[in-house]
């Protein structure tokens, strides 16, 4: 199977197989049985992408309660460091971050269930990240969790006197702010 455990729960990365020549390369980015083969038998409903240059810090973001979104994550252009917080309610897990570099070099993609908060640097000048999602955005279902929180203690791999970051996600609760996210585990 070309997927890989991580400590958390349901949190997979995904490794495609590559064939390539001369001419280039191709990969099979999803197929619905193969995902379902490993227990992931979401259906996604939205496609989004991004572009963002570097030092660029996207998140930490997620959608709460039925509104939850699972996703799948991958990078067309350039690296990021992909960082998840696992925000589920009973998990063993709750609080504790997990990063992956995602390139379009490496050709991974990490699937993020729902009930983790999720967010991004780019590493490469430029970055264009793409990720499904299982369930639509919902504006009065939002939440986030501040990047810098030093009970994270997340190493973003990018000097963050540089960071080119929102003003919303600047302003996002710590943590300890939270309860967990409405979605049993």
């Amino acid at each position: 199977m070309p997927f890989i455990d991580t400590p958390f729960r349901d949190l997979k990365i995904f490794e495609p197989q590559v064939w390539g020549d001369e001419r280039g390369y191709f990969y099979e980015s999803y197929n619905f049985k193969t995902f379902a083969a490993a227990g992931i038998d979401c259906v996604f409903v939205q496609d989004n992408q991004s572009k963002s240059s570097k030092n660029v810090l996207r998140g930490l973001h997620y959608q709460t309660g039925t509104n939850g979104q699972a996703k799948l994550v991958r990078v067309l252009k350039g690296a990021v460091l992909d960082v998840v917080v696992d925000m589920r309610d009973g998990s063993p897990t709750f609080g504790q971050s997990f990063s992956i570099e995602l390139s379009a070099e490496n050709k991974k993609q990490l699937f993020v269930p729902r009930g983790f908060a999720h967010g991004f640097t780019v590493l490469s000048e430029e970055a264009i990240f793409a990720y499904k999602c299982d369930n639509y955005y919902s504006k009065a279902h939002e939440g986030g969790v501040l990047f810098n929180d030093p009970k994270l203690g997340i190493d973003w791999k990018i000097d963050l006197n540089q960071v080119q970051i929102s003003g919303r996600d600047q302003e996002l609760p710590l943590l300890g702010n939270h309860l967990p996210v409405n979605i049993s585990f």
